[in-house]
C-alpha cells in the first residue's frame, strides 16, 4: 500500500486526498497552523496528521497550496529533506515557471528532489472523476503510480518548468474569462446597462452567458487564492509581453476586491439576479 503525504487540505487537496484513501492508499498531512475548516476537510477525507519529520514514511509528497504558500511549504519541509532518502516532492501548485525553477533548487540545496507538477480541473467528487495531474522533471514518471489509486495522471517529457507553463496559460486563459466577464458585468450594472447586456448575451453569446451562470459564484469563494496565481501569470508574462502581463496584474487585484467583497454577499447577489 502506497504512502502519500499531500500538504494542503483545501477543497483540492482533500479531495486528492480522499480519492487516494478510497483506492487503497494510505495519506498523511501536516495540520499545523491549519484552520479548522482545514482541519475537519482533511479528517473527513481520511488524510493522517503527522509531524512533518514522519512524512519520511511516505513514498511521495504533494504541495497543493494557494501559490503565495508554495515557498513557506519547502521552508517547512526542510526537516525532511535533509533526511537520507527523503520522498519525492512535486509542487502542484499554480506558479511560473521561474517561480518553480527557484523552488526546485531551494529543495535541492535542503537535500531534496523536486519535480514540476499542476493540477488543472475540478476537485474528485462522488460524481467526477476529478482533475488531470500533469508532471514533469526529475523523476517524474514516479508518480504514474498514483494511476492506479485513481488520479489521472499525465507525464510530461519536458524539464522542470513544462508543467507550470501549461498551468499559468490555461489558468490565464480558463480564470481570465471569468474575471474579465465579471469585471464587465460589474460595469454594466454600475452604468444601468446591465439589463441590455444579458440581453444581448441571450442572443450573441448565449454559451457565456450560461457558463458565467456557472462560474461566477464559484469564483467568488476562491478569489482569495486566485489572486496569487494571476500575479503569478503576470511574472510568467513579463518578460516576453510587457502589455499583457498589466492584464493579469489587474485581475490578481481584481480577484483581491472580489474576496473582500465575498463575505458580504451583496456583489454576487447582484450579479446572479442579473444573470438569472
Amino acid at each position: 500500500m502506497p504512502t502519500i503525504a499531500i500538504i494542503g487540505a483545501g477543497a483540492m487537496g482533500a479531495g486528492m486526498g480522499r480519492r487516494l484513501k478510497e483506492n487503497g492508499c494510505r495519506v498523511l498531512t501536516n495540520l499545523d497552523g491549519r484552520s479548522d475548516a482545514s482541519q475537519k476537510r482533511a479528517t473527513q477525507s481520511g488524510m493522517e496528521h503527522v509531524p512533518i519529520a514522519e512524512m519520511a514514511l511516505a513514498d511521495l509528497v504533494l504541495s497543493i497550496v494557494p501559490p503565495v504558500e508554495a515557498g513557506r511549504v519547502v521552508e517547512s519541509l526542510a526537516p525532511l529533506f535533509a533526511q537520507d532518502k527523503s520522498p519525492l516532492f512535486c509542487d502542484a501548485n499554480a506558479i511560473s515557471p521561474e517561480t518553480m525553477h527557484s523552488l526546485a533548487q531551494r529543495v535541492e540545496a535542503l537535500g531534496g528532489i523536486a519535480t514540476d507538477g499542476g493540477i488543472i480541473g475540478a476537485p474528485p467528487a462522488e460524481h467526477h472523476d476529478g482533475p488531470r495531474l500533469y508532471v514533469s522533471g526529475p523523476q517524474a514518471s514516479a508518480f504514474k503510480i498514483l494511476a492506479n489509486y485513481g488520479i489521472d495522471v499525465r507525464i510530461l517529457s519536458g524539464p522542470i518548468g513544462s508543467v507550470s507553463a501549461l498551468k499559468m496559460c490555461y489558468g490565464g486563459i480558463n480564470k481570465g474569462i471569468i474575471g474579465l466577464t465579471t469585471a464587465l458585468l460589474l460595469a454594466a450594472e454600475r452604468h444601468g446597462a446591465g439589463e441590455n447586456l444579458r440581453a444581448e448575451f441571450e442572443i450573441s453569446q448565449r454559451h457565456l452567458l450560461e457558463n458565467s451562470r456557472r462560474t461566477i459564484p464559484q469564483m467568488y469563494p476562491k478569489a482569495y487564492r486566485w489572486d496569487g496565481e494571476m500575479a503569478e501569470i503576470s511574472s510568467f508574462l513579463a518578460k516576453d509581453d510587457p502589455a499583457a502581463a498589466m492584464i493579469w496584474q489587474g485581475l490578481a487585484q481584481f480577484f483581491t476586491d472580489r474576496a473582500a467583497a465575498e463575505p458580504e454577499g451583496a456583489e454576487l447577489a447582484s450579479l446572479q439576479a442579473l444573470l438569472k
